[in-house]
């Protein structure tokens, strides 16, 4: 299963979903995490003055994580939550080390 992870330095879930500029593909099978990609995005806390919302953002990241089954991030808003839970992938909040999170995580989807 690949799970996608906002991470500032690819050991620790340490970043904010809206802060994210890039996030980190892993891929979990059983016990064994392998980071198999990296995925650029639009950063989704920024201001648009034409679209308050950012809806477009939130749309933006979703294809871009096309496949993943998840996101963690240290910290998310409802909103973006509940959006992007409707666009197919559920974000779920947890810091700390990368690879035990991700293997819990495994283990409840």
């Amino acid at each position: 299963m690949l799970i996608a992870v906002a991470s500032k330095d690819g050991r620790e879930i340490d970043q904010h979903f809206g802060h994210a500029e890039c996030f980190l593909i892993f891929e979990v099978d059983g016990t064994n995490v392998t980071r198999v990609d990296e995925k650029r995005v639009g950063r989704y806390c920024s201001y648009d003055e034409a679209h308050p919302l950012r809806g477009h953002l939130l749309r933006a990241i979703a294809d871009e994580l096309q496949g993943c089954r998840a996101i963690v991030c240290s910290q998310v808003g409802e909103a973006p939550r509940v959006e992007m839970s409707r666009l197919g992938l559920e974000v779920f909040q947890a810091s700390g080390e990368i690879r035990p999170i991700l293997v819990e995580l495994a283990r409840i989807l």
